[in-house]
């Protein structure tokens, strides 16, 4: 996965406003507040609520 650190610095969670983490292993955006994890897709983050997953544990 490769994107823009600055990108990543200024994107948020669209359904809690909370920052978002790179995880590179699952190749998703994950969200710091809500458990959601946004998947990235040719390098471009789909932030669409629909599409994301609730992560284990949450």
């Amino acid at each position: 996965m490769k994107l823009d650190p600055i990108l990543v610095e200024i994107i948020v969670c669209p359904s809690c406003r909370s920052p978002l983490r790179q995880d590179d292993d699952a190749g998703e955006l994950a969200c710091t507040g809500c458990a959601l994890s946004y998947p990235v897709r040719d390098d471009i983050p789909v932030l669409l609520v629909d599409e994301a997953r609730r992560r284990n544990g949450a």
